[in-house]
């Protein structure tokens, strides 16, 4: 009984700090970096142009492992089936590409509210075992989540 109280106050003092032992901490706010074309990873088997601007990236934890959210905006309304394709897994870091297929005629560019597209990850444990930064590229610019 002792051991079972024990283990609940550790587990509910790790709840709230700052620890890297506590998943809720896991990864901070993400960080946004301007990227040239020349510098741009492509991924040759995708038809999908890049999207141009990642605007937001964020990263919640579940008990599984974690969901990866990117907002991206292309540069006109209509862009569809965005996903992410990984394009780098190296020691420490995993890199996706932002990619959506474009509108099948010419659309009006719109507000920039209206251009959004938003997709989504499912990480497992497993697969962020070593991780410490996740990087999303668009072709202007690049966002990315580090953990703490």
């Amino acid at each position: 009984m002792l051991r079972a109280i024990l283990a609940l106050a550790l587990m509910t003092s790790l709840a709230g700090c700052g620890t890297r032992l506590n998943p809720f901490n896991w990864f901070g706010a993400d960080r946004e970096t301007r990227v040239s074309s020349d510098i741009i990873q492509t991924a040759p088997t995708d038809p999908r142009p890049l999207v141009a601007e990642v605007v937001d990236l964020a990263i919640a934890p579940t008990a599984q492992g974690a969901i990866l959210r990117v907002m991206g905006r292309p540069p006109a309304q209509g862009y569809w089936e965005a996903s992410l394709v990984e394009v780098q897994r190296s020691g420490d870091t995993l890199v996706y590409e932002l990619r959506a297929f474009p509108p099948g005629t010419a659309t009006a560019a719109g507000t920039p509210q209206s251009r959004e597209v938003i997709t989504g990850l499912a990480l497992s444990t497993l697969e962020l075992v070593g991780i410490r930064t996740i990087t999303v590229i668009g072709a202007e610019n690049r966002r990315s989540v580090s953990r703490r």
